[in-house]
């Protein structure tokens, strides 16, 4: 209950002042402006004095609050380890929308073609240059670019695929690996 003296502070309204008398209901304050205004209970609340407030606050540990704020929460997924000795493979995006600007006018065995003419020109690059390995990303779909693909990698001798790592590509991609023959 609110009694003479108290600070109050209005509910909905930007008013803060002390009690100057409580009659049944109703409260008269004195505004923090030196107005008096009066009030049913029920619209005010009493307030902490500001210095009181204060030392409330001080008693809220500032190092345990700093600690908080620099402490680097721990991450929700599992990175991938990375070898230091495994340098990044080169990766051929497959996908027509990447190979040219505008597929208007081709067929799907136009598409199919330029993509399987591709891979083989990337294949014959990193065997030339000694790539140990290549990753093509050709997408799930229905599953036809990968069939294409599997087929033209086991034409070639001294060549290892997979799938790619789950993780980064999904279902989406194949790694391939180049036996390297020392000659």
């Amino acid at each position: 209950m609110l009694t003479k003296g108290d600070k109050v502070s209005v509910l909905d309204e930007a008013i803060n002042g002390v009690v100057v008398s409580v009659k049944n209901n109703e409260v008269l304050i004195e505004t923090e402006d030196g107005f008096t205004m009066t009030f049913f209970v029920n619209e005010l609340i009493k307030i902490q004095d500001s210095s009181n407030l204060m030392n409330s606050i001080k008693r809220i540990d500032i190092d345990e609050i700093s600690k908080e704020k620099t402490e680097p929460k721990p991450r929700s997924f599992v990175k991938e380890k990375k070898d230091k000795r495994e340098i990044a493979a080169p990766e051929f995006d497959l996908h027509i929308e990447k190979l040219i600007p505008n597929k208007r006018g081709m067929s799907n065995y136009d598409i199919l073609t330029l993509q399987t003419e591709t891979a083989k020109r990337h294949i014959e690059f990193a065997i030339r240059n000694r790539i140990p390995k290549i990753v093509f990303i050709h997408g799930v779909g229905e599953g036809i670019l990968k069939a294409e693909l599997d087929f033209l990698l086991g034409r070639y001798d001294g060549i290892d695929f997979q799938d790619a790592n789950y993780q980064k590509y999904g279902l989406g991609a194949t790694e391939v690996y180049f036996r390297q023959n020392n000659k």
